[in-house]
C-alpha cells in the first residue's frame, strides 16, 4: 500500500486516477441518491450499455478517420444523454413497455459499441477497459471534462434540490405543487447518464450500477434525509473508490473490480452495523 503514496508523488498518471475517481464519486453519492430513492437503477444499467456504442464510435472517429478532438469520454456522453432521452420519451408518452424499450437500447448500444470497436486497431485492449474500466489511463483532458460535468451536475442538483425532493418521495404531491414531473424525470435521467459516463471511467460499463447504488444503499442504512444520504454517500463512495486504487495497485488487481469489491464490503457492514443498533435498541426497550 505505501508504494502507491510513494508512486503518487512522481505519476501524474496516478495522480489523475485518483483526482478522477474522486470527482466522479461527487456525482455518483449525489445522483446515486436520487436514483437510489426514485428506483430506476435499471434504467441506469441500459444507460450503462448503450454508452459502448459512443465509446466504440468515438474511437474509430480518433483512430480511423483522425477526428483528434473525439475522445471516448465525450462519445461516451453524447451516447448516454441520447438513450436517456429516447428513454424519458418512450417511458411518459409511448405504449410501449418500458422493460421491452429499455432492452432495445440496451442490445442496440452495445451492438453499435462492438461493430465500430472491432473496425478500429487494438480493439480488443479497448473493449475491455470500456467493460471493466481502466482509470490509470484517465488522460488530463479527461479529468477536464469529468470535472466539468461534476460542477453541472452539482448545480443542477442544488438549483433544483426542493423538486428532487417531491419527485423522489412523493409524486403525487409533486404534481399538486404544480411541478413538471415529466420534465424533471427527465432532467433526473440525463444526470443518471452524466454520472454513467463517469462512473464508466472508474469501473466500467459492466460494473457501473453497483457503484451508482451500493454507496447510496449504505448511507440509506442510517439516514433517511435526502441532503444527508447524499453527503454520506459521496463520502462513502470516495472511500471505497480510494481504498479500491491502494489495494489494486500494487498487487495489480483490477481497480474497477476492486473498488466494486470494496463497496460490497462497505455496504454490508452497513447492513449488519444497523441491524445490530436495531436489536440493541430492541433488547433496550424490552428492558
Amino acid at each position: 500500500m505505501s508504494l502507491f503514496w510513494q508512486d503518487l508523488q512522481s505519476s501524474n498518471l496516478l495522480l489523475y486516477a485518483l483526482a478522477t475517481g474522486v470527482l466522479a464519486s461527487v456525482a455518483c453519492g449525489v445522483v446515486g441518491t436520487l436514483v437510489s430513492i426514485r428506483h430506476i437503477t435499471y434504467i441506469a444499467g441500459a444507460i450503462a450499455h448503450c454508452t459502448l456504442g459512443g465509446m466504440g464510435a468515438a474511437r474509430y472517429l480518433q483512430k480511423v478517420v483522425g477526428i483528434g478532438w473525439m475522445s471516448p469520454l465525450l462519445g461516451a456522453t453524447i451516447a448516454a444523454l441520447l438513450a436517456a432521452v429516447v428513454i424519458g420519451l418512450v417511458t411518459a408518452y409511448a405504449e410501449e413497455r418500458v422493460d421491452t424499450v429499455l432492452s432495445a437500447v440496451w442490445s442496440v448500444g452495445m451492438a453499435i459499441g462492438l461493430v465500430f470497436i472491432s473496425r478500429t486497431p487494438g480493439y480488443n485492449e479497448d473493449l475491455m477497459s470500456y467493460l471493466f474500466g481502466n482509470i490509470l489511463m484517465v488522460s488530463l483532458h479527461d479529468l477536464y471534462l469529468v470535472a466539468a460535468l461534476d460542477v453541472v451536475i452539482l448545480l443542477i442538483c442544488v438549483l433544483c434540490y426542493n423538486r428532487f425532493l417531491a419527485l423522489c418521495f412523493d409524486e403525487e404531491f409533486a404534481w399538486l405543487r404544480g411541478i413538471n414531473v415529466r420534465a424533471y424525470d427527465m432532467l433526473l435521467l440525463c444526470l443518471t447518464a452524466v454520472t454513467v459516463v463517469l462512473l464508466t471511467q472508474v469501473v466500467g460499463i459492466i460494473m457501473v450500477i453497483a457503484m451508482l447504488a451500493l454507496p447510496a444503499a449504505a448511507a440509506g442504512q442510517f439516514t433517511r434525509r435526502l441532503v444527508s444520504m447524499m453527503i454520506a454517500a459521496v463520502a462513502l463512495s470516495i472511500l471505497c473508490t480510494v481504498i479500491g486504487l491502494v489495494i489494486s495497485y500494487e498487487p495489480e488487481f483490477p481497480a474497477g473490480a476492486t473498488i466494486i469489491l470494496t463497496a460490497t464490503v462497505v455496504y454490508s457492514l452497513a447492513v449488519a452495523g444497523r441491524q445490530f443498533v436495531r436489536k440493541r435498541s430492541r433488547d433496550v426497550s424490552i428492558r
